[in-house]
């Protein structure tokens, strides 16, 4: 049932029809221990409008942006998921960042019948409660579990892992991907353990690794916990693989572990580099022009903006239902190729890759996921 407002719908369409602007939220973590990865999405999606109003905007009306920093926490994510819906009155919505943020922010949108398309939430609860609303622009953690554990399997052939997650949806989802598809491999966890968000001082859960002389260990969470988490595994000596996902795709990662020399070697998976694609090379060369380096999930932003562009201009109608109806049925060329979904919400081709961090604080391709 779509959310009653104190208006009725008549003068909702009227409104609609006559509005200066085409209102597009920007939900993600704005401030907090994530702040880095609400930088990106802000960052993607303000030079993406700042396209499409420059090309005369959608339907004639300029894009406006309005930010909402749900500091990925889910209360204060359905907190600014309704302060969009009923005072922004947005038009769609682009976010959130953590998984645990867009399930329940995702069920305001869809009671009010408002587009919502996540850059960067990889849980497949996201799409799988079958709102008709959501989609993402991003892949899903049971297709990056399954590419981590091949790779920890057939690439490194390790046999005793650890696995340790952050217990979020997104942290917990990934890692139990991870083991589900280990599991199909004969390979079974020697420790599976849980962290606190926020926690620094991780050294006893590493005495308990090393003294089940573990040969891998894999997170599941976000860098601010995985950079302290590695920097006391090399402090403890303890030179096993480090591997994670894409939570730990932000240069901010290398500061969290202690510089470049202490990421060195790290493992991650992460979707193809869209800096690294053809139909990127301009618009990532706009954001270094203005001192910007679209790392991590900007140009997923930008894409996700690109899409819900294409779907206003496709449409006649102002609800995000048949938006998203539009998108599912039709492929969209964006800054990172095109794309297109299913009827869940989910792209129909994921392109996860191996990567691995450089000694000089970068990330280098290794090989696509298999």
């Amino acid at each position: 049932m779509k959310r009653l407002f104190l208006f009725t719908l008549l003068s909702l369409f009227s409104t609609t029809l006559l509005a200066e602007d085409i209102k597009i939220g920007l939900a993600g973590p704005i401030s907090g221990d994530n702040a880095a990865f609400g930088e990106q999405l802000w960052q993607g999606a303000s030079l993406a409008a700042e396209a499409i109003n420059k090309d005369g905007g959608i339907k004639g009306k300029l894009v406006k942006l309005i930010q909402a920093d749900d500091a990925c926490e889910p209360k204060q994510a359905v907190s600014v998921a309704n302060r969009l819906v009923d005072l922004d009155q947005v038009d769609a919505v682009i976010g959130h960042f953590c998984s645990s943020s867009t399930i329940p922010a995702s069920n305001v949108y869809a009671e009010a019948d408002i587009l919502m398309i996540t850059p960067a939430s990889t849980n497949p609860a996201v799409t799988d409660r079958g709102l008709s609303t959501v989609l993402r622009m991003c892949g899903r953690d049971d297709q990056q579990g399954i590419a981590a554990a091949n790779f920890l399997a057939k690439k490194l052939a390790v046999k005793k892992i650890a696995i340790v997650h952050d217990k979020d949806t997104y942290g917990k989802g990934l890692a139990d991907a991870t083991v589900t598809q280990l599991g199909t491999l004969g390979i079974r966890p020697i420790v599976y353990e849980g962290l606190t968000r926020g926690e620094k001082d991780f050294n006893a859960l590493i005495t308990k690794i090393k003294d089940k002389n573990a040969d891998a260990l894999y997170f599941g969470g976000l860098h601010t916990e995985a950079g302290p988490l590695l920097r006391q595994l090399r402090e403890q000596g303890l030179d096993i693989p480090f591997m994670s996902g894409d939570g730990i795709m932000s240069e901010d990662f290398v500061t969290a572990a202690g510089g470049p020399n202490v990421v060195s070697g790290v493992y991650m998976t992460f979707g193809k580099d869209p800096r690294s694609i053809e139909s990127s090379a301009s618009i990532v060369e706009a954001f270094r022009a203005a001192g910007y380096e679209p790392e991590g999930y900007t140009l997923y932003a930008y894409a996700s903006l690109q899409a819900i562009a294409a779907a206003m201009n496709a449409s006649d109608t102002f609800e995000g239902s048949a938006y998203a109806h539009w998108l599912k049925s039709h492929s969209v060329d964006t800054v990172l190729g095109s794309k297109a979904w299913d009827t869940r919400g989910d792209l129909t081709v994921s392109d996860y890759v191996i990567y691995q961090w450089q000694g000089d604080g970068q990330y280098k391709e290794l090989e696509a996921a298999t």
